[in-house]
């Protein structure tokens, strides 16, 4: 099972300080800037820690907010020291780096960072004295500045964005550099110039740049211990040119096979090359490839018995020349992975769950659309068979979200992927941390695309969770989410009964805070509107009774909620949909529970007093509709109208006495065995009418109901203190029941969403 382990204090103490900069760390100058107080002093590992830690506060944190002056605490080296940065996305701009620029950094990695311009190029050139590792990978405009209004000399290649691309810088005086990537530089970057004056890279990154002469290569032959070459057009040429690289010990040629189409294909030859020149290779990446069928060796000459990783016995024919095991193979999407015998700890691949997970794995920070196709194949496997490395797989799917929010190949499968993940079968491997992780990146999607399937996964695997308890560290925010897919203006049947069945789970059983809180933020409102579409184009279905329950239950004890509904023409749906569907019997009870609890709020009853809401309630009185509940909560309604007294009574028909009659005979018809579809949370509105005796027939509903509880569910009800006025009348009224007092008072309970009908809403990408 996952570690339950709490947070280390440095992290406590990095994630507060940096959710409160201003009342910690630093303070507002001019109130906009931000600038470390003076008498602090911060060492590397916490100076990095806090920038590493912010970038992942924004990238996946909903409620955090970047602060645009933040890079500004480490300007002055003599108080904060910076060494070690991990950078992407949009979050980082020229300003920021400029604002470090003082810093002796040794690894700067910028990822995805496409907001950076070539004033960026020469803020680097200040860390060029220390500077080891650098990545600018996915920095696609950092090499384009602003074109000059003269105009553009003709050797310069102009952008979309009237832009021009910088063709004279080097990284001339970067001595020390030894990781370099330059992973999907864009198109028309002299690569060869601009990596002339290094010496002695020892790994080097060129993932998506063609080059059809790799000559320049060979200068570091004595030097490259890993190069990667991933979607790179091959040609012979470049094989020559890579086995001259003797040092090397990873070697990543591997494509994506939908990118596009290569001529290249690898051989028998080609891959014995490698084997024959590259002795030091611990690592070799070939994923994508066209393989030849003259590599591996027939099933027939393949030996039997368990499956061995020694390559004299590899079904991959030239790698028996390997003097040892590679440490990681890359196979994916090729026809070797299937094979019995490959030399190899770790291979990527889609034979087998391991296979699949290792790919993930691989991939997941620079391969976007690998790890999507990789996810998919990890959620048929949760989907067909059963997940053998669980926590492994869930990990990597959060990773691989979180790494890449905007994605949406990757949070079509990853939510697909969730779903079957967290489902019941798991759930006792999985810690409380891990499973909060799994909400934090589902309800990322959710925001970030409106697009129906990511909504209808996300939506279901929150399906999989105990409702409200294990969302209640986020439950403002998932209900403010589900408010919005919630708008009646869209048409996906599927996702609006998902959200409504959420939605009632979420307020069914919380204090009343928490519902009028959720009252507040639109919930009565949108449950309304969605009811009155559902009238107007006359469908009684599951979300409009879905939508009957959820208003019960927000309006349970929540007089505002009450209002609410009765201000936004809750009584006039009410009419509508009893009129419209008259045989509808659970659409009937939960309209009546809910307005159970408007009764009970003493200052809204006289706005149910009229003649035309007290003949429906008492015509209700006489229903059969499912057992007794319709009956019960009309007479219900009708005890709380009748405890306010006969001056109280407004209307001239029909008349109290007769109405007291109905409820007297209703109440005399029911067994008093029924057993009810309904849960308390607490007796006190029942309660308040029995020590009266302005009306005998509300003490007596009240008694029944009471009664009714203790006999026939006497073993759930969890003890409690009586209220104090009651202690000595309701012995009696119970028929000397010696029970203890139950904490719940009515609510429906969310409807199930069928797992089978779940299944079916899945949707990963098709590949």
């Amino acid at each position: 099972m996952a570690s339950d382990t709490p947070e280390s204090l440095m992290a406590l103490c990095t994630d507060f300080c940096l959710r409160n900069l201003d009342g910690t760390l630093g303070y507002l100058l001019d109130k906009e800037t931000l600038r470390l107080h003076p008498d602090i002093f911060l060492p590397s590992e916490i100076c990095d820690r806090l920038v590493n830690e912010y970038v992942e506060l924004v990238n996946a944190a909903c409620n955090f907010e970047p602060h645009e002056s933040f890079f500004s605490l480490f300007s002055d080296p003599r108080s904060t020291r910076l060494t070690r940065i991990h950078l992407r996305e949009d979050l980082v701009q020229d300003q920021d780096l400029e604002a470090i620029r003082k810093q002796d950094l040794v690894e700067l990695y910028l990822t995805n960072c496409e907001k950076l311009s070539a004033k960026s190029l020469q803020t680097l050139r200040s860390f060029s004295h220390t500077l080891v590792s650098l990545s600018l990978f996915g920095c696609a405009n950092i090499f384009y500045e602003e074109e000059n209004p003269g105009g553009c000399e003709d050797e310069c290649l102009v952008n979309p964005t009237c832009q021009v691309l910088v063709k004279d810088f080097t990284f001339e005086g970067f001595s020390r550099l030894r990781f370099l990537n330059l992973g999907r530089m864009i198109d028309g970057v002299p690569v060869e110039s601009l990596l002339r004056p290094l010496h002695s890279l020892a790994a080097l990154d060129l993932s998506g740049i063609q080059t059809s002469d790799a000559a320049f290569l060979t200068q570091w032959k004595d030097s490259l211990v890993s190069l990667v070459l991933y979607n790179m057009d091959l040609s012979d040429d470049h094989i020559r040119v890579i086995v001259q690289l003797h040092k090397l010990r990873h070697l990543d040629i591997s494509r994506d096979r939908l990118s596009s189409y290569y001529k290249f294909k690898l051989t028998r030859k080609v891959l014995s090359l490698f084997v024959q020149k590259l002795g030091n290779l611990m690592s070799l990446d070939i994923s994508g490839h066209m393989i030849l069928e003259n590599c591996s060796i027939s099933k027939m000459d393949e030996e039997a018995g368990q499956t061995s990783i020694e390559p004299s016995k590899s079904s991959i024919m030239p790698f028996r020349a390997l003097k040892r095991p590679l440490q990681f193979l890359g196979l994916f999407e090729t026809s070797l992975c299937r094979l019995t015998h490959i030399p190899a700890y770790k291979v990527s691949g889609d034979k087998n769950e391991e296979q699949v997970l290792n790919a993930i794995e691989a991939y997941t920070e620079h391969r976007p659309e690998i790890t999507s196709r990789a996810i998919n194949l990890l959620f048929d496997i949760a989907r067909i068979e059963r997940c053998n490395q669980l926590l492994r797989a869930l990990k990597l799917v959060i990773t691989a979200l979180k790494c890449h929010k905007y994605d949406k190949n990757i949070q079509v499968t990853g939510s697909a992927a969730l779903f079957y993940l967290t489902n019941s079968e798991y759930r006792s491997e999985q810690s409380v941390k891990l499973r909060r992780q799994v909400i934090q990146v589902v309800l990322n999607g959710m925001e970030s695309y409106q697009e129906v399937t990511v909504q209808r996964n996300c939506c279901l695997t929150l399906c999989n969770f105990s409702i409200p308890e294990e969302l209640e560290f986020q439950y403002r925010r998932v209900n403010e989410l589900l408010l919005s897919i919630l708008n009646p203006t869209r048409q996906d049947e599927s996702i609006q009964r998902i959200a409504v069945h959420l939605c009632n789970a979420l307020v069914c059983q919380v204090d009343n805070d928490h519902k009028e809180a959720v009252g507040k933020m639109g919930f009565v409102v949108t449950m309304l509107k969605l009811i009155q579409k559902k009238l107007l184009d006359k469908i009684c279905d599951q979300v409009m009774e879905f939508s009957w329950s959820a208003l019960w239950n927000i309006t349970d004890e929540t007089p505002d909620n009450c209002e609410m509904f009765l201000n936004f023409n809750g009584m006039k749906l009410f009419l509508d949909c009893l009129k419209e569907f008259p045989e509808k019997q659970e659409l009937h009870r939960n309209m009546l529970g809910l307005l159970g609890n408007v009764a009970e709020v003493k200052e809204l009853r006289p706005q149910l007093m009229t003649s035309q809401f007290i003949s429906v309630f008492s015509n209700l009185l006489e229903s059969k509709a499912d057992g007794i509940e319709v009956s019960y909560n009309a007479c219900g309604v009708l005890s709380h109208i009748m405890f306010d007294g006969p001056e109280a009574w407004g209307i001239c028909e029909p008349q109290r006495e007769e109405v007291e009659e109905r409820m007297w005979a209703a109440i005399q018809s029911w067994d008093i065995n029924s057993r009810r579809n309904i849960n308390y949370r607490s007796f006190e509105p029942i309660l308040r009418l029995l020590p009266q005796g302005i009306s005998p027939v509300s003490q007596h509903w009240a008694t029944w109901a009471l009664y009714n509880l203790v006999s026939v569910y006497p073993g759930e009800l969890v003890s409690a203190s009586a209220p104090r006025h009651t202690a000595l009348r309701l012995p009696t009224a119970v028929g000397c029941q010696r029970h203890g007092w139950p904490l719940a008072r009515p609510h429906r309970q969310p409807w199930p969403i069928w797992t089978s009908q779940a299944a079916f809403l899945l949707c990963p990408a098709s590949t």
